[in-house]
């Protein structure tokens, strides 16, 4: 059994889609627990008042907390954000501090849910820039986003990275083709940095969410049959809500998780051992 040592380190977490949904809720809930918050999120005029309050929310709960509005999935603005990072690290270590990414959150939901074959009803179909760009942002943004926070020294033993990822990894859904995708190969790359990691005593796994009524789900077409279907399904007799995920995500965050990676661990009151259960019901 490892000995859990005093760790007077200074801990911050990363969180990937900061501004709604689970990384909202997330970057609130690991503030609570006691973790600086630096934020990623993409919002325009319209959304950036949403971002803005999940940030003055944190900082007042007295932490440190610096929000960064860039694409997540583009190089330069991940290498613009790590030297942004880097210097506040530098500037924490010289006021006798010792920072480090005690926790990351992947939690991107951008692409196209457009179909793979056309029908009467919906006669566009996905063109292979669109599945690239969705497959990159919500799947292979992943591996860089952790290799370049471990290669700048930010992620150190004990870190604990998290992707989000769905049932549609494993299941079809009309129009989430490219997203399907996108969490296949997201689970495929949690493995691969579990095991590339773990011997830096660095653990990754990947958080299956049931549905949940998120800004994202609503972007997929009869996603009000997608909400239905959940509440009949699920033993809870309710959706998933982000609160769920970010309180598993605080009790996953500790020193006791040490041996647990490489995993897709599912926070979804059982919806999916329940995928059958109630699915002929009515109303």
């Amino acid at each position: 059994m490892d000995v859990v040592m005093a760790d007077d380190r200074e801990r911050w977490a990363l969180v990937l889609g900061v501004s709604s949904g689970f990384g909202a809720a997330t970057a609130t809930a690991w503030a609570r627990a006691g973790f600086n918050i630096l934020g990623v999120h993409l919002d325009l005029r319209g959304t950036l008042p949403a971002a803005h309050a999940v940030r003055d929310g944190i900082a007042a709960l007295g932490r440190e907390v610096r929000f960064f509005n860039v694409n997540a999935g583009d190089d330069e603005k991940r290498a613009e954000v790590m030297g942004a990072i880097g210097e506040l690290f530098a500037e924490r270590r010289a006021a006798g501090h010792d920072p480090y990414i005690g926790a990351f959150l992947h939690s991107l939901a951008f692409g196209t849910t457009l179909p793979f074959i056309a029908t009467p009803e919906r006669p566009r179909t996905i063109s292979r820039k669109q599945i690239e760009m969705t497959v990159d942002v919500m799947g292979h943004s992943l591996l860089f986003w952790a290799r370049d926070a471990f290669e700048a020294g930010f992620l150190a033993r004990g870190s604990r990275l998290y992707a989000m990822t769905s049932e549609g990894a494993i299941l079809a859904v009309p129009t989430y083709g490219a997203v399907s995708a996108s969490k296949a190969v997201l689970e495929a790359h949690v493995r691969q940095l579990a095991l590339e990691l773990m011997p830096h005593g660095i653990t990754v796994n990947a958080i299956r969410a049931g549905v949940t009524d998120t800004p994202a789900l609503r972007r997929i077409p009869g996603w009000e049959k997608l909400i239905l279907a959940s509440e009949r399904r699920n033993p809870g007799r309710r959706m998933t809500r982000p609160e769920d995920v970010a309180e598993a995500l605080v009790a996953l965050a500790v020193p006791g998780t040490h041996w647990m990676t490489g995993n897709v661990i599912g926070v979804d009151g059982g919806e999916v051992m329940g995928s059958l259960e109630g699915a002929g019901e009515e109303d």
